[in-house]
Order: structure tokens, then C-alpha cells, then sequence
């Protein structure tokens, strides 16, 4: 087992941030981590980095025990926190190779990690002078450095634009076919685009621990359309299948769809029959937005 948590909770002063929370996360398996700001999501995950000692309960990283083996937690868990720790005076490669040096990691290693994570144009440039999506890549870059059977991802996609974050999320599903990821985040897209399971915390209680494949058999899909111009809610209700539209904000609806069919082909249609240009069209899952709004809405 590469995590196993058992009744974990977590006290600051009178206030409780994880309440008895048990899971337990297989090797290998990409686990997002779920919840609304606040929820507890980055206390768990510094109690499995070793960051935090829980108050209650048991973890285990690798069969190593985090309040009792923190050292050899520390050796097979890359970590990447939600506000990534960097020097910005520092090279990228001088910084990792800082790093590699508490590891004693070999020079090839950092050659590797940077390719692997897509920083080589930006290799010659000190830490301060990347944007914030490159900045999140030489966090990942550093929890990659010594290969690590464990990585613990705490939101690793902020900051990043759309072409980045299609790359880290092929890095992270590759990264997963080996290794054990856990990844919390907040964003219900970046889970069904990386994870094979969703674990959804709030008010630090868990209430929901399902596979993603369970959820994509709902009968029930959210299609994301984005037109040119605004669109009479009745007309788009006039779609096969149709169940609700949403004018979310500006010229973007969210269409709710009762089938499991694909019906993006339908929007678009319907966009070329009425001379409408489509700016976006996605599709998401719409029993895991019920799930997550249902559960933390309590």
C-alpha cells in the first residue's frame, strides 16, 4: 500500500481541520484529492510529507510510518506545496542541483528532470525572471529529482496557461502509470482530465471516495459552449436530450444533457445551422459536478 491513512485528525487551537479521516491509495494510481478552499486538503497532505505530526490517528508513505520514519518518508515522496518554495536569484539548474545535493543525485539526473518537465528553453534563465506556469514546473522538477515512488501534488496546475497545462497533465497521467500520485485541487476539470479516482473532502470529513470510471457511466453529461454572441436560453433548449441550459457568464452556457451520448456534435450544429461561431466546446462529467456540489454544499 503506498498511502494508508487511519482515523488521521488534526486540531489548530479549538478549530478541526481533519475529523477521523481514513483512505488508502494503491500503487499505481492517480488519486485527486477534492474539496472547496479550506476543506483540509493541504493539512493532510503536509501530515504525509511530514510537515504536520496529526494529532490523532495513523499514516503510512511506502509502509514508513510519518510521525515515527519521517526521514524515510521524506526519501520516497516527492512533494510539490501549493505555494512553491523556490530561490529566485537562483539558475533553474543550479537551484536543482542544490537540491540534488541533499539527495546525492547525479548531474544526469537534473538533465532528465528538466527535460522530462519541459524546461529547457528557459534552462539559462535565474528562477525570477519565469513566469508562474514555469515556476509550478520547477517545483515538479524538484519532486521528480530522486525519483520518488510517491508524489504528493498540491495544486499543481495553478498558474498555468491552457498549452501548459495540457503538458503537465500528460506528465502527470505518465508519471501515473508507475508511480502513486496524489493530487489535490479544487477544479473538478483537472481531476477527470488526470485521475483514475476522486476522493472529495469537506469540513475536513471525507464524503466521497469513488473511481472516475463509476462516475463516466451516469447517464448525464455538462457540455461548455462559448459563442460569439449571446444566445436565447429557449433556443438552445430545443437541443435533443437537453435537460438545462446555464448563461454562466458572458457568452459561455453550460448545457446539461440527460444521455451519455457525446452531444458536443449537437451544439455544433446547432452553431452552424444559426451561423454562430464556437469560441470553446468541452464536455465534463455532470454526475461528479452534482456529486462535489451536493456533498460540499452541506
Amino acid at each position: 500500500m503506498s498511502i494508508q491513512v487511519e482515523g488521521v485528525s488534526k486540531f489548530y487551537g479549538n478549530q478541526k481541520a481533519l475529523n477521523n479521516i481514513s483512505f488508502k491509495v494503491q500503487k499505481p494510481e492517480i488519486v485527486g484529492f477534492l474539496g472547496p478552499n479550506g476543506a483540509g486538503k493541504s493539512t493532510m497532505m503536509k501530515i504525509l510529507t511530514t510537515y504536520l505530526d496529526a494529532n490523532e490517528g495513523s499514516a503510512t508513505v511506502n509502509g514508513f510510518d510519518v510521525t515515527n520514519n519521517k526521514q524515510q518518508v521524506q526519501q520516497s515522496v516527492g512533494y510539490l506545496p501549493e505555494h512553491n518554495p523556490l530561490y529566485l536569484d537562483m539558475y533553474i539548474k543550479e537551484y536543482l542541483a542544490f537540491n540534488a545535493s541533499i539527495y546525492k543525485i547525479n548531474k544526469e539526473r537534473i538533465e532528465e528532470v528538466v527535460e522530462l518537465t519541459g524546461l529547457t528553453p528557459e534552462a539559462h534563465k535565474t528562477i525570477g525572471q519565469l513566469s508562474k506556469g514555469y515556476r509550478q514546473r520547477v517545483g515538479l522538477a524538484n519532486a521528480l529529482l530522486h525519483n520518488p515512488d510517491v508524489l504528493i501534488l498540491d495544486e499543481p496546475t495553478t498558474g498555468l496557461d491552457p498549452n501548459q497545462l495540457v503538458e503537465i497533465r500528460n506528465l502527470i497521467k505518465s508519471i501515473g502509470k508507475t508511480k502513486t500520485v496524489f493530487l489535490s485541487t479544487h477544479i473538478m476539470q483537472e481531476v477527470e482530465a488526470m485521475c483514475d479516482r476522486v476522493i472529495i473532502i469537506n469540513k475536513g470529513e471525507i464524503v466521497a471516495d469513488k473511481k472516475l470510471n463509476d462516475l463516466r457511466k451516469s447517464k448525464e453529461q455538462i457540455v461548455i459552449v462559448e459563442f460569439d454572441y449571446r444566445v436565447e436560453d429557449a433556443f438552445l433548449l430545443k437541443l435533443p436530450k437537453v435537460k438545462t441550459v446555464v448563461n454562466t457568464h458572458d457568452f459561455v452556457y453550460e448545457v446539461t444533457f440527460s444521455t451519455s451520448e457525446d452531444m458536443r456534435s449537437h451544439v455544433f450544429d446547432f452553431a452552424h445551422d444559426n451561423k454562430l461561431k464556437i469560441l470553446q466546446l468541452n464536455q465534463k462529467n455532470a454526475s461528479l459536478e452534482s456529486l462535489f456540489r451536493e456533498l460540499t454544499s452541506k
